[in-house]
C-alpha cells in the first residue's frame, strides 16, 4: 500500500511511534525515525533547533523526498505546582514548535498525495490536575494542524489523532478500568497507528484539517456524581 513512499516518525523508537514505524514498513513505505534514546535511528532531542535541521537534511539527502510527516514525539507532563519557566517551554519546544518547523524544513520536498499527521491526546479538551505543559502542548498541536492544513492546501493533507488511554505494552484490562471507556477496554497502539495509515491513504483523500479522537468514547460520556455508580471523592 505504501510501496516507495517515505515516512518521518518522530518519537518513534518506543510505544505508539514505534508502532506507527513498523505498521509503515510492514506496508512497503521506507521510514526515518528521530528519538532520544538510543538507538540505530536518527538521535537527537526534537527541542534543539540544530537537531531538526539536520535530521531534515539527512532525510532529504537519503530518500530525496518525503510522503508522511508523523509528529508524535511526546512532550514533557508537570503541573502548575512544580513545572519551571524552562519545562513549559522545552515541553511546547518539543510538542508544537519542533512538529511545525519540521513541516517548514520539509515543505519543498513533501511529494504528490503527502500527510501530516500529528500526535494530540485527548487532553486537547480535557485536564487531570497538574498537566499544564503537556495538556497546552497538546492543544497546541491540534490547533496547528487545521492552520497547516490551510496553508498546504492542495499540496499536504494535515490531520491530528488525539489518543485516550492508550496501553503501550498491549497490555488486557478488566473491571473498572475497562468499562470506565465505552468500548469496553483500553486501547493500544495499533488503534493508532490504524488510523495513521487510514488517513496517510488514497481513501482519506477528502479529509484535512481534522481531528480525530480514539479513546473507547470516554470523552463522550457525561459524569455525574451518583449517576450510574460514579462517585466523587472530596479530599
Amino acid at each position: 500500500m505504501f510501496e516507495g513512499k517515505v515516512a518521518v516518525v518522530t518519537g518513534g523508537a518506543n510505544g505508539i511511534g514505534k508502532c506507527i514505524a513498523e505498521e509503515f514498513q510492514k506496508y512497503g513505505a521506507q521510514v526515518a525515525v528521530i528519538d532520544k534514546s538510543p538507538g540505530i535511528h536518527f538521535v537527537g532531542d526534537l527541542a534543539d533547533k540544530n537537531i531538526l535541521e539536520d535530521f531534515a537534511k539527512f532525510v532529504i539527502n537519503q530518500y530525496g523526498h518525503i510522503d508522511y510527516l508523523v509528529n508524535n514525539a511526546l512532550p514533557l507532563m508537570r503541573g502548575i505546582d512544580d513545572c519551571s519557566y524552562e519545562e513549559f517551554q522545552y515541553a511546547l519546544s518539543v510538542g508544537v514548535t519542533a512538529p511545525f518547523y519540521l513541516s517548514k524544513l520539509f515543505a519543498p520536498y513533501f511529494g504528490e498525495g503527502s500527510s501530516i499527521i500529528n500526535i494530540s491526546s485527548s487532553r486537547d479538551r480535557m485536564s487531570q490536575p497538574q498537566t499544564e505543559s503537556y495538556t497546552a502542548a497538546k492543544g497546541g498541536i491540534s490547533a496547528l494542524t487545521h492552520a497547516l492544513a490551510v496553508s498546504f492546501a492542495g499540496k499536504v493533507r494535515v490531520n491530528s489523532i488525539s489518543p485516550g488511554w492508550i496501553d503501550t505494552s498491549f497490555k488486557d484490562y478488566e473491571g473498572p478500568d475497562a468499562v470506565q471507556q465505552p468500548a469496553h477496554r483500553v486501547g493500544n497502539p495499533l488503534d493508532i497507528a490504524n488510523m495513521v495509515l487510514f488517513l496517510c491513504s488514497d481513501k482519506a483523500g477528502f479529509i484535512t484539517g481534522e481531528n480525530i479522537c480514539i479513546d473507547g468514547g470516554m470523552t463522550r460520556q457525561m459524569i455525574y456524581h451518583g449517576d450510574h455508580g460514579w462517585k466523587l471523592e472530596i479530599e
